[in-house]
């Protein structure tokens, strides 16, 4: 929204009337700071249940249609504070915007009450976004900043918010936010001690209305004291021309050059807050590949750009633990490793999944949301051994997988009803637990059976953690004379 729409003042929201578009987590987390303020909190949801939960935290609630259907609905509003998933176009967020009442995001709202004091001094923001390794950037963040002795909380899109974040005891100084590309577009206050935009690639293109909306809502996190670009992939490294940051730095996976952070002879180098200052080897970071030592570097300039030492990142770096779904290895069964990177929801994540392996049976598929898959399938095909796919849009796969990875053995578990949707159900265990098993079928001794769906979970699954939790059950369930028990193709 446009600057000149939102009040800068805090104190204007005493005994004024603020709507709270959403009563899941983000927008119940709104709730407590908003009546610190002083303000009248109306908490609008389609579901009863969450009206509920926001009454017991002393707000009013409405069934969002119930909102609309009065014909002064938004009379009283002083502010909308919404949830990071609703577009501006949606019914409510359109009826404020028709109004002129101003629109907050719940990122907005912390940062603003952050900087004016509500909870302590303001604190130092480190910003993560990105397409795809913002969680494992954050988290590996986290921990370079626990190894510094810091007083530091992991939150935003990574599962704490910011205000309850905030509100902590003792109050963290340092936040490693993760913000998603919805947060950022409803945050355009926010300006990071320092921030960083790991890769942009299509998603969410829908929602932002096409590539360059998306990219845009990306850069607002390059807007603060200190921007850092990923210099490897196209777009974000276009975006240090643009960034509005006092300082625009890169890394890279290759040497670095003044002003940046890369690897050298197996060493990760900063030579942007430091002069070609060695930081650990390579190979001790985790998750294995090239997506992991691009993150580890990301999280290293974030924390040397507050002045973290060379050493505290080394101790960080080497105590993070991979998150579950991320990269994870579940089981190593007479040599064959499964790996459950249910969090690569798109091509770009399951590329750089995929590129971390030599030979890999690859078990993909879900709602591709209108993503190429073409380019993915043509660059990983001489690591394929075989290929398993399922979902909505498994097909796309294996037609992809047909035209540029011709010799590579595919089998198509269908899944879905005549109109090619499948509920959520207990046959999604089903079929995932029969993908494992085609997959070890397929599978010989050093192989890697990677789930990598590069897509999207929700036309078989609650969400990505429960088709990760059902790959990992199935792979549990495997017997050693499982593997390798078959080698012809099948489509």
């Amino acid at each position: 929204m446009p600057d000149n729409q939102v009040p800068d003042d805090l104190g204007r929201l005493g005994g004024k009337t603020v709507l709270v578009a959403g009563g899941r987590v983000s927008g119940l987390a709104t709730v407590g700071p908003l009546r610190d303020l002083g303000a009248d909190v109306l908490v609008a949801d389609s579901d009863p249940a969450a009206l509920d939960n926001a009454r017991e935290l002393g707000a009013r609630g409405v069934l969002q249609e119930d909102l609309l259907a009065s014909d002064d609905a938004l009379g009283s509003v002083e502010l909308v504070v919404t949830s990071p998933g609703f577009r501006p176009d949606s019914p409510v967020l359109a009826a404020a915007a028709a109004r002129g009442i101003p629109v907050w995001g719940d990122i907005e709202l912390a940062w603003r009450i952050d900087r004016a004091g509500l909870y302590g001094p303001p604190a130092q923001w480190l910003v993560v976004t990105g397409t795809n390794g913002k969680t494992t950037t954050t988290s590996m963040l986290f921990s370079i900043l626990e190894s510094a002795g810091l007083d530091a909380a992991a939150c935003g899109n990574i599962g704490l918010p910011v205000l309850d974040a905030l509100r902590q005891t003792p109050r963290p100084s340092v936040l490693a936010v993760e913000l998603s590309s919805f947060q950022l577009f409803w945050a355009p206050s926010v300006r990071p001690a320092a921030g960083v935009v790991l890769n942009i690639a299509e998603d969410h293109l829908d929602w932002h209305g096409g590539m360059d909306g998306y990219t845009e809502a990306k850069a607002r996190a390059l807007t603060g004291d200190v921007a850092v670009v990923g210099l490897d992939d196209e777009r974000s490294a276009a975006l240090a021309r643009t960034s509005t940051a006092e300082r625009v730095f890169g890394f890279r996976l290759a040497e670095p050059s003044t002003g940046e952070l890369g690897v050298v002879e197996g060493i990760l180098v900063d030579n942007a807050f430091g002069d070609a200052v060695p930081l650990l080897p390579a190979d001790e970071i985790v998750p294995v590949g090239p997506a992991g030592r691009m993150d580890a570097l990301a999280a290293a300039a974030l924390a040397r750009a507050i002045g973290v030492s060379p050493d505290a990142v080394a101790d960080g770096l080497r105590s993070y633990q991979v998150g579950p779904h991320r990269a994870a290895i579940v089981r190593t069964l007479n040599g064959v490793t499964f790996v459950d990177d249910s969090k690569a929801t798109n091509p770009h994540a399951a590329r750089s999944s995929l590129l971390a392996h030599d030979r890999v049976v690859w078990i993909a598929g879900g709602l591709l949301k209108g993503a190429s898959i073409d380019e993915l399938v043509a660059e990983v095909a001489p690591r394929l051994a075989a290929a398993v796919v399922i979902g909505r849009d498994g097909a796309k796969i294996a037609q992809a997988l047909a035209r540029h990875a011709p010799n590579v053995p595919v089998v198509t578990f269908p899944a879905g009803d005549d109109a090619g949707v499948t509920p959520v159900t207990e046959d999604a265990d089903v079929v995932m637990r029969s993908a494992v098993r085609e997959a070890a079928r397929r599978a010989r001794g050093g192989d890697t059976v990677l789930l990598a769906p590069a897509a999207a979970s929700l036309d078989m699954f609650v969400d990505y953690g429960h088709r990760g939790r059902s790959f990992t059950s199935a792979v549990q369930a495997l017997e050693p004379s499982e593997i390798g028990t078959s080698g012809g193709r099948v489509s």
